[in-house]
């Protein structure tokens, strides 16, 4: 079928049209105009759900595919519908070891030069690069001996396993593995600030003001300490402070006379 131009994804042939629209599908066998399905388009928006197509699709690459030999896989039977379309049943034990109950999606094209090259390009996506390096392992362990002598060798990247089915030689698989447009992009989400310095004046003044209020604070406490002392001193004399019966001075003897403490005062 040849793609045209009409909903989310159209094509059309000699027998008819199929036109995607969000979780809809419009397949028509008469012959329609293009104005006319652009109409049809516009009725099915109201009652399709809108979402995103599967991004594994846009890492096919574009020179020499056939066109309409796209499949897309979300489970083992799908897959096993897809090889056998594309003429690659005896393959199947690929489908077991994808790993499609744990979120793997398949993409299936056929791929062909001007000469004698081509091949079948495998694309298996995982949720994460851990569970494609895990399945990579399991796909390697049931690929026919046959497969790897005619040059199908499974390739990471990221989260994207491909490899090349029946390719007519190793150096033209890798060539189609190397041209897959996918790339990695490791984002990071977390909440970012810019650290700045602020002005000298701005911390001079805080400065002066800090040692200010220390200064103040020490010349208040030492007035209030030594006038609660002196003020006692004043009001009750040998009472509290200074009191004579609990004074103890070091004598050396060195005279005859006693020290007496109250003296001193």
């Amino acid at each position: 079928m040849v793609p045209i131009n009409v909903g989310q994804v159209s094509a059309f042939d000699k027998d008819g049209v199929i036109i995607l629209e969000g979780s809809l599908v419009l397949s028509s066998t008469a012959n329609v105009s293009k104005d006319d399905l652009g109409t049809l388009v516009k009725a099915m928006e109201a009652g399709s759900e809108k979402g995103p197509l599967p991004p594994i699709r846009g890492y096919l690459p574009g020179p020499g595919r056939v066109l309409g030999s796209e499949r897309y896989a979300l489970g083992p039977e799908a897959m096993r519908a897809a090889l056998a379309g594309l003429g690659q049943m005896d393959l199947a034990g690929l489908v077991d070891a994808a790993g499609f109950s744990s979120g793997a999606e398949a993409m299936l094209a056929r791929f062909a030069s001007r000469g004698r090259d081509g091949g079948v390009l495998l694309l298996l996506e995982y949720p994460t690069p851990q569970l494609a390096e895990q399945h990579i392992h399991h796909l390697d362990e049931v690929l026919p001996a046959a497969a790897k002598q005619s040059g199908t060798v499974i390739e990471r990247k990221g989260s994207l396993l491909s490899m090349v089915l029946s390719p007519t030689s190793a150096e033209y698989a890798k060539s189609l593995r190397e041209a897959v447009d996918y790339e990695t992009q490791v984002t990071w989400n977390e909440a970012s600030q810019t650290a700045t310095d602020p002005p000298i004046t701005s911390i001079m003044v805080k400065i002066f003001i800090g040692t200010g209020v220390f200064m103040v604070a020490a010349v208040v406490l030492g007035i209030a300490f030594g006038g609660v002392r002196v003020l006692t001193k004043i009001f009750f004399p040998g009472k509290v402070f200074d009191r004579p019966n609990q004074m103890e001075i070091l004598q050396l003897g060195l005279s005859g006379k006693r020290i007496d403490p109250s003296d001193f005062y």
